[in-house]
This record gives C-alpha cells, structure tokens and sequence, in this order.
C-alpha cells in the first residue's frame, strides 16, 4: 500500500515550528541563566524526571532539598567536589577540551571511556536537560554552556552545582545529602566525610559513602597534590 506523501510547503512548515521551538527554547534557557545570577532555581528538569519515573516505579518518592550559599560549605568539600569531577574548573571556560580529547583517545583505543563533562556542562545538564545520554542532549549542553560562563561566576555556577545535583534517592544537593547520609548539616562535615560524598557524584542513587573508601582515597590525594 502506497501511502500519500506531504508537499514539499508542508515539510518545510513543520521544520520551521521545530525550529522556531528549539529557538524559543534556548532563549529561555538563556534568560534563566541570566536570572539564576540572583535567585535560585524553584526546580530542575533532572528533579522532574525523577518525578515523573517515580509515577511507574513501585515505592514512594520524597523530595528532599536544603540550600547553603557557597561561604557557607566548607571549603574542603568544594575542594574534594573540583578535585573528584573537573580538576581545571576555575581555569577552563566551560569545556575543558583537553579532558575531552583523552576521552577521545579512549573511545578510539577501545579503552574504557570516563565521562569528561565539567562541572558548567553538568550544571546545564541538571537545569535544563536530563539523565539520558544522547546527542540529542549533547549538542544542547554544548551549546548553553558557553552562555552558563558568561553570565554567571564560577563561584555561583559552583554554589547552583553543590545545592542542586542528585545525591541520593531524592536527596537534592549538599545539605540534604549530609543529613541523608551522615545526619549532620553540611557545615560539619569532615574532609574524609567531604572526600566520600564527592565519590559518590557519578552514580548517586547507587552510591553510599561508606562504600568509597578507594575512590574517595584517590579524591583525598588529588586534593593534596594540588596543596589543598
């Protein structure tokens, strides 16, 4: 059976759409970024997909968040965070292009490929994006993270960072994950405790603290190397 095919106009105004909504998109995204200079996100779309996967899975699903300005972590868990997820934070300008060409390296040697996002691309992905690894979500992260540098600090993309990646089953930046795994608030938190969290980044509803005892080793040293 031979379907009808539409007209070339046809094709060419549902492109248009697309295109208009992905614009429309981006400048939104691009105008939040502007206004998270100030004040603080009410919610993330990494935060509602978990939501939305909670509707098909068994088990309740509490949301858990509580927000500390930057001063107020103790720097010794910034410290383990730069050191465990992206080493050159304060020095690249969104994409650390030397990472990205060992994890090119890799991939072409048919070594195991890490993950080579810095902290910025990791931020956008949490705003804006999803968990989904695709280059349906690649080239967006790519192309929003050069706006997230401009406009806001490194100091501020690090505070939106800490407070608001997953750190658990619904356990949403640093101060809910002191208390979901330590239970104690964030500012007591001892550089070995800082060192484990930060382990546990990569895979965060998988992950416990107790368990990095190799991992946050590693972190622990790196962060001495660097005279921290």
């Amino acid at each position: 059976m031979k379907y009808p095919s539409w007209p070339r106009t046809r094709w060419k105004q549902v492109a248009l759409v697309a295109a208009s909504a992905i614009v429309g998109w981006y400048l939104i995204c691009c105008a939040l970024l502007v206004a998270y200079r100030w004040v603080n996100p009410p919610v993330t779309t990494v935060q509602m997909q978990r939501r939305i996967e909670s509707w098909f899975s068994a088990g309740g699903y509490q949301s858990r968040q509580r927000r500390i300005p930057l001063q107020q972590i103790p720097r010794d868990l910034q410290r383990a965070v730069i050191a465990a997820e992206d080493g050159a934070f304060y020095e690249h300008s969104g994409v650390d292009w030397q990472e990205m060409q060992i994890v090119v390296d890799d991939a072409r040697s048919g070594r195991r490929v890490r993950g080579g996002s810095t902290i910025t691309q990791q931020l956008v992905k949490n705003l804006f994006l999803t968990t989904h690894s695709s280059v349906f979500r690649k080239l967006p992260e790519y192309a929003l993270t050069p706006v997230a540098e401009l406009v806001l600090s490194k100091d501020r993309i690090l505070e939106l960072y800490l407070n608001d990646i997953e750190w658990g089953p619904g356990v949403w930046g640093v101060g809910a994950a002191a208390q979901f795994h330590y239970n104690k608030p964030a500012e007591r938190l001892s550089r070995n405790e800082a060192a484990r969290l930060a382990a546990c980044i990569p895979a965060p509803r998988t992950r416990r603290p107790s368990r990095m005892d190799t991992y946050s080793g590693t972190i622990l040293e790196r962060m001495r190397s660097r005279g921290w």
